[in-house]
């Protein structure tokens, strides 16, 4: 699982968002990490100790001189052993306290103890978030090595509206997985990853386009994020939520990735193409486009730019190309012609024959095509098979 045999300190404050972290607790536990929660005697009164217990296996502090603990000197030996330690959510008291070096309960004191990553996750009423001794004593954490996880907007607690909201249990757990999760192997590596199906439109009510979810390209796009690169994601219209931490730019049609990935792909050290492109587009957007042929409706199609044979022919030495291919027949044969004729240096083929493989699906079955080596993969998830390509992209670029 990718936490297991990592320890996360979740701190608790006096917040009515409180209640948010014995999911974010579960969540983590889910992923097979070690979970210790520490409170505020204020937040005690928001939520039990005794939930955080029953969820993570492990005592829930919030006594500094509580004799009833594992450790000789708590604080100092949970903070040796966070990998991370999140405060959220981050009230403005304990956010003050921190900034200037105060260390009067469990929490601040761990804290100041704590060598590892620590992230502050502020919620509070509104006009508390920005008043400018609060904004200034995060500005001084951040200094300090602290993140600062921004707040959300929304209608707050007290029925305000702005800023201020804990972010979403989900927001808070891909912080924590974007930081400790995997080894930063491609930290330094630019990476930019096309995905989805693209639209050609026929009038203003009917395109040509094809079955692609769009779910492999992000997984690919969110694997190479977790391990480190800086990631430009490339997206046909899907129904996939947009991903975080990486740079999203919308396209639709296939000259609009052609156009976008023309712009940008020489800033880039791997470029991964995996959107399925309508190879096909309307000759013309007029009105009668459509002709009758043998008493039928006939469109006269064009091809679109070969978007990977562009890039081939126009990269930069030291860039990986990656491409996709997708055979019915010959799918070995086939896509290790498409490898020498795009000259890219890697080709994943997608074996549509197998159960559980293609479009729409959680998993895949692939198998990767370089000058060197094929490397078939059993049937995978489709978060496992883009970090095994990352894998063979990383062993063929050296």
């Amino acid at each position: 699982m990718l936490l297991k045999g990592k320890t996360v300190v979740l701190g608790v404050t006096g917040s009515i968002a409180a209640y948010k972290m014995a999911n974010v607790a579960s969540m983590l536990v889910k992923l097979e990490c070690d979970v210790h929660v520490i409170m505020t005697e204020n937040a005690t009164h928001f939520i039990t100790p005794i939930t955080f217990e029953t969820l993570t296996g492990n005592k829930c502090l919030v006594d500094t001189f509580d004799r009833n603990f594992q450790f000789h000197v708590a604080h100092v030996s949970l903070a040796k052993k966070a990998d991370l330690l999140l405060i959220a959510p981050a009230s403005a008291n304990v956010i003050g306290k921190l900034a200037c070096g105060i260390a009067d309960d469990m929490l601040t004191t761990t804290t100041m103890a704590c060598s590892g990553k620590k992230m502050i996750a502020p919620a509070m009423n509104t006009n508390m978030f920005h008043n400018p001794i609060l904004q200034d004593n995060l500005k001084k954490l951040a200094a300090f090595g602290y993140e600062i996880i921004q707040p959300e907007s929304g209608v707050l607690a007290c029925k305000d509206s702005g800023e201020g909201k804990l972010p979403k249990e989900e927001v808070l757990v891909a912080h924590i997985l974007r930081e400790i999760a995997y080894e930063k192997d491609l930290a330094g590596q630019k990476v930019i990853v096309t995905a989805g199906p693209t639209q050609e439109s026929i009038d203003p009510v009917r395109y040509i386009t094809n079955h692609s979810t769009g779910k492999m390209g992000y997984e690919l796009a969110k694997a190479a994020m977790l391990r480190g690169a800086e990631v430009t994601l490339v997206s046909g219209v899907t129904a996939l939520e947009k991903p975080l931490f990486v740079n999203f730019i919308q396209i639709k049609s296939a000259a609009d990735m052609f156009e976008t990935m023309k712009e940008h792909f020489s800033e880039n050290d791997i470029i991964i193409k995996a959107a399925a492109v309508a190879d096909y587009k309307p000759k013309t957007v007029a009105d009668d486009k459509m002709k009758k042929k043998d008493g039928e409706m006939a469109i006269e199609l064009d091809r679109t730019q070969d978007i990977l044979k562009y890039i081939g022919e126009h990269r930069k030495e030291g860039q990986f190309l990656c491409g996709f291919s997708m055979e019915t027949q010959n799918m070995l044969e086939n896509s290790r012609i498409k490898l020498e004729k795009k000259n890219i240096d890697m080709i994943v083929a997608n074996n549509l024959k197998v159960a559980g493989s293609g479009f729409g699906t959680d998993t895949n079955v692939v198998t990767m095509i370089s000058k060197e080596e094929e490397v078939q993969l059993e049937l995978l998830t489709k978060e496992m098979v883009a970090h095994n390509i990352i894998d063979e992209i990383l062993k063929l670029k050296g």
